[in-house]
């Protein structure tokens, strides 16, 4: 069976990819001659003589071991390769909140006694009336709990302070993960200051300096400085949970509590 197509129709075919290879008139020499067309792809008839091509047929190009030019057509628009697909960007990354992003907050939780139980008769004199810690604390409502809490109780416990009935904290909890507004902490810790009248006030970490003080200096420069809260003397130090990742620094830490005392002494 062969397919009569025309000029247009065979460039289509092969635009499209598809080659489509010429009878060279067989057909049409059967109509005419009865004689059956030779098998394609075969120079040689089945009487042995050569079988002739038109020049320029796709049979003639076979004999001869080519491939037929493909058809030019006048009409047809010149192929242009297909353009590459266009990649949308894809969306940043969502990033972790950062410690300097504003929006978290301060809470200043009321104070609580650390050693309720301890014996008023038995306080060493060079002690004082009272003691009021301030830090930051991810449980608020047992400070003395876990890793950081057993150290920051073996801290006071070195300075005797668990012998006096009138050890305070009060706990500053963050809310949120950015950096924490202190503008309204230092007016709360003022009238707990004013409320207690310690003889001392230990500040604990950065975040409480920064809020007990309402100063932005870095700690090292907060520590040796004299501070006052309320009109109540105040030392700056490191916080446990600060010690505990730098072993390091619990020497500086103890010189501080130690100075501490000096003035309470003094």
């Amino acid at each position: 069976m062969s397919l009569s197509l025309d000029a247009r129709q065979r460039a289509m075919l092969q635009e499209m990819g598809i080659t489509v290879w010429s009878d060279g008139g067989s057909a049409s020499r059967v109509a005419e001659t009865g004689a059956p067309p030779a098998p394609a792809g075969r120079g040689v008839a089945e009487s042995g003589q050569a079988v002739a091509h038109p020049a320029g047929t796709g049979l003639a190009a076979v004999a001869a071991g080519t491939a037929a030019p493909p058809i030019a057509r006048p009409d047809a628009a010149p192929h242009r390769p297909a353009p590459p697909p266009v990649h949308s960007p894809a969306p940043p990354p969502a990033q972790a909140p950062s410690a300097d992003t504003p929006g978290s907050a301060l809470v200043l939780h009321p104070p609580r006694l650390l050693y309720p139980t301890a014996d008023p008769s038995q306080v060493p004199a060079d002690l004082g009336s009272g003691w009021l810690i301030v830090t930051e604390c991810p449980t608020p409502a047992d400070p003395l709990a876990g890793d950081t809490g057993r150290l920051l109780d073996n801290m006071l416990r070195a300075m005797q302070l668990h012998r006096h009935p009138r050890v305070f904290l009060t706990a500053l909890e963050r809310k949120g993960a950015g950096l924490a507004t202190i503008d309204d902490t230092p007016g709360g810790l003022d009238a707990t200051v004013a409320e207690l009248q310690p003889s001392m006030v230990l500040v604990l970490g950065h975040v409480a300096a920064r809020a007990a003080l309402g100063r932005s200096e870095p700690l090292g420069r907060l520590r040796g400085a004299p501070h006052q809260i309320a009109g109540f003397p105040a030392v700056v130090t490191y916080d446990a949970a600060f010690l505990l990742r730098s072993q390091d620094n619990k020497a500086a830490a103890w010189a501080d509590l130690c100075h501490a005392l000096a003035i309470v002494r003094a």
